[in-house]
């Protein structure tokens, strides 16, 4: 994957009722830790990364690179919007569009702090690449990542098996 092109970065903080979209900063790596460590988290994305690892690799300032969104709320990372263009994409549907993804910490779930922080960074997306459409892609079996994928707008393009699972790859077109 990688970044979005011509788009500034970082863009000034994005706000909605509740949340903060914004860059990473040194005060969110345990957090990143936390999210990267989690067997929940990582449930359907092949599992979690050995904590001794991460804290080895992870850099002081995480995830620091165009299209990468901290979420927060109240001051503190509850999660992280991934938006970048999808190059060797296993789909030949996917390849070249924006590519959504999207972690959240177990303790944030079930608030809809996702759908929130997902539809603020696709508003964003459409502010500054107009006319683009975005996909997203989610293993089938994730019936919460299907829900949201659904809200957002997604509509499936199609299913396919990779990492010993069957995938669901959805295509948001851009509005109108």
């Amino acid at each position: 994957m990688t970044a979005l092109g011509p788009v500034a970065w970082p863009p000034a903080p994005i706000r909605t009722g509740r949340l903060v979209l914004r860059e990473s900063a040194a005060r969110d790596r345990p957090a990143f830790l936390n999210l990267l460590a989690s067997p929940q988290v990582n449930a359907y994305l092949g599992g979690p990364r050995p904590r001794t690892e991460l804290e080895r690799e992870l850099p002081e300032v995480p995830e620091q690179w165009p299209g990468s969104f901290v979420v927060d709320l109240d001051g503190a990372m509850i999660g992280q919007i991934l938006l970048r263009r999808a190059t060797g994409h296993r789909r030949p549907a996917a390849t070249g569009k924006a590519d959504l993804g999207y972690l959240f910490l177990p303790q944030a779930w079930g608030s809809g702090y996702a759908t929130e922080a997902c539809a603020a960074a696709l508003d964003w997306f459409d502010s500054v690449l107009p006319g683009e459409p975005v996909v997203l892609t989610t293993q089938s079996a994730n019936a919460g990542s299907m829900r949201l994928a659904a809200k957002l707008g997604f509509t499936e393009v199609e299913r396919f098996q990779a990492w010993d699972a069957e995938q669901w790859l959805g295509l948001r077109p851009p509005p109108s």
